[in-house]
């Protein structure tokens, strides 16, 4: 396991990496091992291939105790355990493409859930010392792209999925701290193949001197059928993401007094 630690400010930015959930129990008397707890918290008929149970970026407000983490267990429990709504068009979609839709890809089972695994997570908040509140101010995109030192930066991938060999799903968290302020990206990535590419953010920026972080998911999603851009993009979320309209966007304020 590496641990890293940044202090910035009023903050102390944390981040863990470690190794792949094991597939068995290693429960040692009453202590639970990572793989129960997985089974006793989740309620999915399956997990994706590789969750990285350990890892976690948590970012915590020195004087206050509280703050906002992000990691595996949390994201997985906003996946839906409960309806497949993407099945019928991926059906259809493979039918015209002759692609093979098994049973297993489909999961057209007694327990239907997501097995894209599609998390709209936008972390997980902790402590009293943070409100929620609307607002109609969004991120400056064009800030963040002004050159800066970059004086931390770190990226936690929380779960992979290649979705039976026919795309991918993906979930990581990135941060970067710059003298002006920091910002975090979560993003769930999924890409079925020649059916849709779907991206959800979560993004997180504290400018220096502020007492609120802004606080802009985004959910962006397109059929493949309608991209006009090259394949070789279709693979790389960063370009892609630019070419995927917006669904769903909502900005709040995390206000920390």
């Amino acid at each position: 396991m590496k641990t890293l630690e940044y202090s910035f400010q009023d903050w102390t930015i944390t981040t863990t990496k470690s190794h792949i959930l094991p597939s068995k129990c290693s429960c040692h008397e009453d202590i639970q091992c990572t793989v129960c707890r997985y089974s006793n918290e989740l309620t999915l008929p399956s997990l994706p291939d590789m969750i990285f149970s350990d890892n976690i970026l948590k970012i915590e407000h020195k004087d206050l105790k509280s703050g906002i983490f992000f990691n595996a267990l949390n994201a997985l429990k906003k996946v839906n355990d409960k309806q497949d709504d993407i099945k019928v068009a991926i059906s259809k979609a493979w039918s015209r493409a002759n692609v093979s839709a098994s049973l297993e890809v489909t999961h057209e089972v007694s327990n239907p859930f997501d097995w894209t695994f599609t998390t709209d997570y936008q972390g997980t908040l902790f402590g009293d010392g943070l409100q929620i509140a609307p607002t109609d101010k969004s991120i400056d995109l064009n800030k963040l792209k002004e050159k800066e030192t970059i004086l931390f930066f770190d990226e936690i991938h929380l779960y992979e999925d290649e979705l039976a060999d026919h795309g991918c799903s993906s979930c990581t968290v990135k941060i970067r701290v710059m003298p002006s302020g920091f910002f975090v990206l979560h993003r769930l990535y999924l890409r079925v193949d020649e059916v849709l590419i779907r991206i959800n953010d979560t993004r997180l920026y504290y400018e220096r001197g502020n007492n609120y972080m802004i606080r802009e998911y985004t959910s962006r999603e397109s059929k493949t059928e309608d991209l006009t851009v090259p394949r070789v993009f279709w693979g790389n979320p960063n370009e892609i993401v630019n070419y995927l309209p917006v669904i769903v966007s909502k900005c709040d304020e995390l206000i920390f007094s």
